[in-house]
């Protein structure tokens, strides 16, 4: 099957022979999470500060047929311009694989692609969880299953402000996922250091998280770690502002019958709208953040 639906790119394959740090990104981050020409430029830009740091970039998607590990510039640029390019978790993979479309992977499908061919960091912006109101909309991301399942760590500002910080904890508590943050007591909130949660670990190295992630992973503890990147404070927003325009975000997104895989992308561009563009300047702060740890961790969990 790996040989069949897998094309890995031949800097990335030469690194994974080699046995050389490489990190996984997604590219739902460039479909559906920025703005053209914002998405390219980013991207790229995280892929540089990977290199810089001393990892090698593997951003992933379905093309063709085909899960690609490590896009060329071409590709990432027709990502970031297409406009029908599918939102892809696990459900949809079969579907757009066999149909040969474009796929933007997800946490959880950019991890099941990323651990198929022994990628064990991925960086992104926030992780997916449990939407607020799921008690009766059972609205609950499946990044979170699969974290519970796929030996591959993932760096991010948090969980997803937009979504129920608290209920998502308390579901990765039940999944057996470590919960880490970098450098800090308190759990970070996406767009600001502070949440109303203490983070339940804590590290301060690069060293110390590798050393945890193989560890765990030695003691036959299968899934993922969450590690926390608080957002550098030059970025970040206030919580109780933030959580004002969500609150009017939401209210749009039921007004408009907005649901399912849909909402997230709806909220952040709206956010990003009533924001100036701050939120996005955040977005993109944090992500390129995220990339500078989490190649430091591929780096120090190689040696």
């Amino acid at each position: 099957m790996q040989n069949n639906f897998l094309q890995i790119h031949p800097r990335v394959a030469q690194a994974l022979q080699q046995g050389k740090p490489v990190v996984a990104l997604e590219s739902t981050i460039i479909s559906h999470g920025m703005p053209y020409p914002k998405n390219v430029e980013t991207a790229l830009a995280v892929e540089e500060i990977i290199l810089q740091n001393g990892a090698i970039p593997a951003t992933i998607a379905i093309i063709n047929g085909k899960c690609c590990v490590g896009l060329s510039k071409d590709e990432i640029e027709t990502f970031g311009k297409e406009k029908n390019v599918w939102k892809v978790s696990l459900r949809d993979m079969p579907y757009v694989v066999s149909k040969k479309l474009f796929g933007a992977t997800t946490v959880a499908a950019t991890m099941r692609i990323a651990s198929m061919v022994g990628i064990k960091i991925f960086v992104t912006g926030g992780i997916g969880g449990v939407h607020r109101g799921a008690a009766t909309t059972m609205d609950i991301s499946a990044d979170l299953t699969e974290m519970a399942q796929t030996n591959v760590a993932v760096v991010s500002a948090g969980i997803k402000s937009i979504l129920d910080i608290g209920l998502t904890l308390e579901y990765l508590e039940t999944l057996g996922i470590p919960v880490v943050t970098y450098n800090q007591k308190t759990f970070p909130s996406f767009y600001s250091n502070e949440s109303n949660y203490i983070t339940p670990l804590q590290l301060n190295t690069p060293q110390e998280i590798a050393a945890m992630l193989q560890t765990k992973w030695a003691l036959g503890l299968n899934g993922s770690v969450m590690i926390a990147n608080p957002i550098p404070k030059e970025y970040e927003m206030p919580a109780n502002i933030v959580e004002s325009h969500i609150q009017k975000a939401l209210q749009a997104a039921t007004k408009k019958n907005i649901k399912g895989k849909d909402v997230t992308p709806f909220i952040l561009q709206y956010i990003a709208q009533h924001t100036g563009g701050e939120s996005l300047e955040a977005n993109i702060a944090l992500i390129k953040h995220n990339a500078t740890l989490g190649a430091k961790i591929a780096v120090a969990f190689c040696n």
